[in-house]
């Protein structure tokens, strides 16, 4: 059986498929190149570049599973797949410790404005008074989604000695946070951080009116996905002072090198870098490996 790798995984995962007794491509096809040669594999692993559309899929006349190296399958048309009895296989655990302290620096970053004094003082500035910031310590964090990311955060948020709260619409008990309905998360938490899924109940779930409930000079961080957040309300908030900052690794529209948002001065930003530790990234390349070799073997 033939195995596409499509997006780039650790390389002790192709030599785990290898070892199966696959034989594995590693290539990154663009859109029509994948669909037109899609038909000759029997399993496609992605991570978040490849987008694994309804076309491909039914192209793949003989596709058995798509494994995502990574959380979130906002890129594989899993309805499409699932017509076509095709599984759909990801890593939800290999990366939660990597997105949760990207998560956590974010938090840091912004409250200290670790970015911004890095600029400046590389321009040849000694802002020392305009860059006062606030402590964690003895804050309230606002956890919105507690899944593994949210859970691993709440552990490290608790060890800097903040209060965490959260809301989250599956789960209700967590030994690492207390739960609260999501408008008492919003008004009680200096701090907010966002790890849910992009979807119809989730989209522009953090707007104008949300923002509104917020506590004035909260600090939002969102590395969980975009289109959860407006990023139009974003950009008011921080604008007029609403918000004193934010933390943005997401956006609504994937790669991005122009926004408004960049162009305010408390904001921290990354390129959806999340899940971008080599540790995480080994784990999600055995991982998906594994969830392929098992798919293919029944």
């Amino acid at each position: 059986m033939k195995v596409l790798v499509n997006d780039a995984i650790a390389e002790e995962g192709i030599k785990k498929l290898k070892d199966a007794g696959f034989e594995v491509v590693v290539d990154h096809l663009e859109p029509e190149d994948l669909k037109t040669q899609i038909g000759g594999y029997d399993a496609l692993i992605v991570r978040s570049a490849t987008k694994a559309t309804r076309d491909i899929i039914e192209a793949g006349t003989n596709l058995k599973v798509i494994g995502r190296a990574g959380v979130g399958l906002d890129n594989v048309d899993k309805k499409a797949a699932d017509e076509r009895g095709i599984q759909v296989r990801n890593t939800p655990a290999a990366t939660s410790i990597s997105v949760a302290e990207l998560a956590l620096g974010m938090m840091l970053a912004a409250a200290r404005h670790i970015g911004q004094g890095t600029v400046s003082l590389k321009q040849g500035r000694w802002d020392k008074k305009k860059f006062k910031g606030v402590e964690l310590y003895g804050k309230t964090l606002g956890i919105v989604g507690l899944g593994r990311i949210g859970t691993e955060l709440a552990k490290r948020a608790q060890a800097l000695g903040m209060t965490v709260v959260f809301n989250d619409a599956a789960v209700n008990k967590s030994k690492y946070a207390k739960f609260a309905s999501l408008d008492e998360v919003l008004a009680q938490s200096d701090f907010i951080s966002l790890h849910l899924p992009h979807n119809d109940s989730t989209h522009y779930m953090i707007n104008s009116n949300s923002i509104a409930k917020m506590k004035d000079g909260a600090i939002l961080v969102n590395a969980a996905r975009g289109g959860v957040v407006d990023e139009e309300a974003l950009y008011q908030a921080l604008k007029s002072g609403k918000l004193r900052a934010a933390a943005v690794d997401v956006y609504e529209t994937e790669p991005v090198t122009e926004h408004k948002l960049f162009d305010l001065e408390n904001v921290v930003l990354t390129p959806h870098v999340g899940a971008q530790a080599a540790e995480g990234q080994l784990r999600a390349g055995i991982q998906v490996a594994e969830e392929v070799i098992k798919a293919l073997k029944g």
